[in-house]
């Protein structure tokens, strides 16, 4: 009783906070809150009358209870209050000053946490932790597997049973898939969130090598794809520590109960393809979720439908596609090579410099920085795939030059400067002479002007030249600015014995 009269002075007089009452005389801050709430029913305030004794405040504080059943009748509804405990902020001490108000002289605060601490022992061990609704998912695949039959050449394949299981409800998916690996991994999850008509907050995973590349008790690193996934559907993944099969206990025990109640009973069955075993396997998953509980009220799809369900964060739009991440280091062309011998362009200005590559069956994703920079269709096959907005503008000239175009730029200058460029390029055989032709015709363009230039090729059309080396000579000398006459023709004015004359022909 000395700690109650504490507990009173210090938090009226003193006016101190729960937490420093019960630092200062080594409570807990429960018992503080405890004690307050006895005393505020019991309509006790600080100081006390000078003539209560500890036996008088024993009894208004913990007044003795009928030995009679009344004790039985003031409990509250441990079912109804443990499953309410699912909601998000739902605590102990919320639901025992709501069942103080209704029953003043009920239970304290500890021995109602001891009676829900015993009405737990008596729930089954999957239902002991609490789960808020939507929150969490379980998934793992089955031990044992099931047997396939090819009819036509007798052969027996092997496939997984993947399981998941929903934290608040223990509602319950199964498939059946040919493999562990990524891809099967992934589509059950999809196919499983589509079952579920919604997407809970978390999912946790075994350490399996499609979803865990490095284990670690407080920083794996998760596949990029399969974190892709989530991130696609809004969830987050977190891997159950190594060797800690607790922190997936609902995965441990919907394993057991698909083992016991879907594949022992499908046992005889002799299934020749993996949809017949799929549709088996629905079939009695239905009659596992409508299966009541034994000591909780409903099953396992009424809780779902009552408490998940609503919880659960809507689908997205699309279903996931699957992507495989890579990292690649751009090269001097600025291209990469994903392995078919199949080129995607990148920007040219990341060159030397490391990408990300998103890459699905229909397309390539290149990123740099978190940031995407450039996306290209999926090609089957060798070959090259280049945006232009990826290459130097000097590339993108070569890539596009033509001769049709080089003319058409040369009769907006004039028509002797098209004749002229046309006469050059007729004299070139490749295409990257004839592109240097018209290059350094362009240069000259600008450098003398365009007047200047539509003269000189008019001169250089005049004495017979096809060549760009002659055009660059005649603006030099200036010779464009003189005039163009025509060529005189010089008579021979002196005798000699060599020359015959006009009359040697008649």
């Amino acid at each position: 009783m000395r700690k109650i009269r504490q507990v009173l002075r210090l938090t009226f007089e003193m006016e101190q906070s729960k937490r420093a009452i019960a630092s200062s005389i080594g409570i807990s801050r429960d018992s503080v809150s405890d004690y307050l709430t006895r005393s505020a029913v019991a309509g006790l305030s600080w100081p006390l009358p000078s003539d209560m004794d500890d036996a008088e405040l024993e009894r208004r504080l913990f007044p003795s209870l009928p030995k009679d059943n009344t004790l039985r009748k003031s409990e509250p509804d441990w079912m109804k209050i443990h499953q309410e405990l699912k909601q998000k902020g739902a605590t102990l001490q919320g639901f025992h000053e709501e069942y103080l108000a209704e029953y003043p002289t009920g239970l304290s605060y500890s021995y109602f946490c001891q009676r829900h601490r015993e009405f737990e022992k008596t729930l089954k061990r999957s239902m002991r932790q609490i789960h808020v609704a939507g929150d969490k998912v379980f998934v793992d695949y089955v031990g044992p597997t099931m047997k396939i039959t090819d009819i036509a050449t007798g052969e027996i394949q092997e496939a997984q049973i993947f399981v998941g299981v929903l934290g608040a409800s223990c509602y319950i998916y199964a498939d059946a898939v040919w493999s562990q690996s990524l891809p099967n991994w992934i589509d059950s999850h999809a196919r499983m969130f589509e079952h579920f008509g919604g997407v809970p907050a978390v999912v946790v995973c075994d350490n399996l090598k499609s979803a865990v590349i490095r284990a670690s008790k407080t920083d794996p690193t998760i596949n990029s794809s399969y974190q892709d996934m989530a991130d696609h559907y809004g969830t987050m993944i977190i891997p159950a520590r190594p060797y800690k099969p607790k922190d997936k206990a609902h995965a441990e025990n919907g394993v057991l109960i698909v083992e016991r109640w879907i594949l022992f009973r499908l046992r005889k069955r002799i299934f020749t393809n993996l949809a017949d075993l799929n549709d088996a396997i629905r079939e009695l998953l239905v009659d596992v979720n409508n299966r009541p509980f034994k000591k909780l009220p409903g099953c396992r799809r009424s809780v779902f439908e009552a408490i998940d369900q609503p919880a659960l964060r809507p689908l997205a739009l699309e279903k996931y596609t699957l992507a495989e991440f890579r990292r690649f280091c751009v090269d001097h062309d600025y291209h990469i090579d994903l392995g078919d011998r199949h080129l995607y362009s990148v920007p040219y200005t990341l060159i030397r410099k490391n990408v990300d590559v998103r890459v699905t069956a229909t397309t390539v994703e290149i990123l740099h920085g978190g940031r995407r920079i450039a996306t290209h269709p999926r090609a089957n096959g060798p070959g090259k795939t280049t945006d232009k907005e990826h290459m130097p503008s000097s590339h993108r000239y070569q890539q596009d030059w033509n001769e049709d175009k080089a003319l058409g730029w040369a009769l907006g200058i004039g028509p002797n400067t098209h004749s002229f460029l046309k006469l050059a390029l007729s004299k070139l055989a490749r295409r990257e002479q004839s592109m240097r032709a018209d290059s350094a015709l362009k240069s000259m363009g600008n450098a003398f002007g365009e007047d200047r230039l539509e003269s000189a090729c008019a001169r250089a059309l005049a004495i017979g030249a096809n060549h760009v080396s002659r055009v660059r000579s005649i603006l030099e000398k200036n010779l464009d600015q003189q005039p163009i006459s025509a060529p005189a023709v010089q008579e021979a004015n002196f005798d000699h014995d060599n020359i015959r004359g006009p009359q040697y022909y008649h």
